[in-house]
């Protein structure tokens, strides 16, 4: 084979593999510019009425605007959140079905390691970091401790009266009343359930002393008297309630807990998939009507990069590692 001919021969080989490529890149772009062309599955891995269900509802009737297609909200509680996690990491990776996720199950990773159907890490897709928030330590008005000072002392003086709910076992509430019992040295009795709504309830029932509770879902019943807040967790006060100290400014230094939802997808959803999903998400929770909505209950609109929402993942997981470990926690 003379030069010319093998010039021709080799051109035309690498056109054979060229062209196949760019088909497959042009359809992707194309895929993506038209995201979404039909109704978008948003799961939340919990019961609904708690904070991460009114936060998603907020988000997905603003996406449905912005996208012009359904946004379905599709509640999957059940092992504080491995049945929902499970079945989005399973999902096909097209976008269609996204999930979100909450400081809860960065600390499952690190009570759970190696015992839950998913992994945080390798089976999804940063999105973005929708929200920060503290929580706020709420009582039933049956409790006569009027400040954190006043609980931990009727903790001590009737070990296992008090009790305390969470979204489940490992969740990042239950991490919380466990920080503040070994800080403390307070007996502090911990019901789990299945999203932070069912234990809420069960608080204005009577039926359990306290809960971390996010703001969006105790604020109204702060309002009405149907519940009493005695601190928040975030490391300094909250301009929401003002008027309201951080635990540590109580006198249990370095207790700080801050709770945060995202937005994960499957893993092998496709950057332009993923960066258009990011786009109308930063879109909805920077409306004005929506940050207000959040801010005056005392939630931080964030909105992150996905690789920012990434670093904040891996960031969470270490920090949890270390109070599991240091407290001595197990979960079975």
């Amino acid at each position: 084979m003379n030069t010319s001919r093998l010039a021709v021969y080799v051109r035309s080989r690498w056109l054979l593999f060229v062209f196949p490529v760019f088909g497959v890149l042009l359809t992707s772009a194309a895929a993506a510019q038209d995201f979404p062309s039909r109704p978008v599955r948003f799961m939340i891995p919990l019961a609904p009425g708690g904070g991460a269900d009114i936060t998603v509802r907020a988000v997905a009737q603003k996406l449905s605007g912005i996208w012009g297609q359904s946004v379905v909200v599709d509640n999957r509680p059940g092992g504080t959140g491995a049945i929902g996690l499970e079945m989005a990491a399973r999902s096909q990776p097209d976008g269609y079905t996204i999930t979100m996720i909450s400081g809860t199950h960065t600390a499952r990773r690190a009570t759970h390691r190696g015992k839950l159907p998913y992994d945080l890490i390798k089976d999804f897709t940063p999105v973005t970091q929708m929200t920060r928030q503290s929580y706020v330590l709420v009582v039933h008005p049956s409790v006569p401790a009027k400040s954190v000072v006043e609980l931990i002392a009727l903790a001590k003086a009737k070990p296992g009266s008090l009790t305390y709910g969470s979204a489940g076992q490992g969740s990042l509430q239950h991490l919380s009343g466990a920080l503040l019992a070994t800080s403390t040295g307070a007996t502090l009795l911990h019901v789990a359930y299945k999203g932070g709504g069912p234990a809420l309830a069960d608080l204005l029932a009577g039926h359990i002393s306290m809960v971390f509770a996010t703001p969006l879902e105790s604020v109204p019943h702060i309002k009405s008297g149907r519940l009493r807040p005695l601190a928040v967790t975030s490391p300094k006060r909250s301009p929401a309630m003002p008027d309201l100290p951080f635990i540590a400014e109580t006198g249990i230094a370095g207790y700080e807990v801050t709770n945060w939802y995202g937005v994960l997808a499957p893993v092998a959803t496709r950057k332009p998939i993923i960066d258009r999903l990011n786009r109308g998400i930063v879109e909805a929770l920077r409306t004005p009507e929506l940050t207000e909505r959040l801010q005056k209950d005392g939630v931080e609109p964030i909105g992150s990069a996905p690789a920012g929402f990434q670093q904040h993942i891996a960031a969470e997981i270490a920090k949890w590692e270390r109070v599991v470990t240091a407290a001595g926690i197990k979960v079975d």
